[in-house]
């Protein structure tokens, strides 16, 4: 069994997608972040960066294994499950690299987006023009990749896991505020919807059941 540490983000989302992927038996724990349920001895003690989502892994030899860091706990889940990241050295690494670039951009820039959009307490147009463009130049080298395949690495596996909740959290504000820049992103826009129609990506995307 594992308990999944968890809440309506998008990184939280990756974790149970996966999980609903390879179809292993989880226990949700939803950490309410907005009352800073995240900050508590029990799940710092899992997590010290205070941070969602986190697993408590019960099956691994040696005994319960906490992991935190979606990517991490990605990629463990893949190795353990023997799914969704190739052991072929070159198509692990595209793997790989795809889900760096998740970690590295399409998550910080378009969560700054999000901040500076929706919860800063002043609204500060040049850093919500900075991190909405920056953004979108992210989303298009997404665009670039999927040029000439279905998924970001050829085959679905956990880059596409990764990215998914993501773009689909900035696809509306995108929408509503640069709508013509969305017309050159085709690409994307078709990978959103071969993703979001798998049934384990819909039942991932509802944990937890937002209130």
């Amino acid at each position: 069994m594992i308990d999944l540490y968890t809440w309506t983000t998008p990184n939280g989302r990756k974790v149970s997608i996966m999980l609903e992927e390879i179809g292993l038996p989880y226990n949700v724990i939803p950490i309410d972040i907005g009352n800073e349920a995240q900050k508590t001895p029990e799940f710092t003690a899992i997590n010290p960066n205070q941070k969602i989502p986190a697993i408590v892994d019960h099956d691994t030899p040696g005994g319960a294994l906490p992991i935190f860091e979606s990517g991490a706990i990605l990629v463990h889940l893949a190795e353990r499950s023997g799914q969704f990241l190739p052991t072929d050295v070159r198509k692990r690494a595209e793997v790989m690299q795809w889900l760096m670039y998740q970690m590295s951009h399409v998550g910080p820039m378009i969560g700054q987006a999000g901040h500076f959009i929706n919860q800063a307490p002043q609204k500060v147009p040049y850093a919500i023009e900075r991190f909405i463009g920056e953004s979108l130049r992210i989303v298009g080298v997404l665009n670039t990749g999927l040029a000439n395949r279905e998924y970001l690495a050829g085959e679905y596996s956990i880059a596409d896991i990764a990215t998914y909740p993501w773009v689909m959290a900035a696809w509306g504000p995108f929408k509503q505020l640069m709508p013509e820049q969305l017309e050159e992103l085709g690409n994307v826009r078709q990978w959103i919807d071969r993703v979001g129609a798998r049934p384990a990506v819909e039942r991932g995307m509802a944990v937890p059941p937002e209130a």
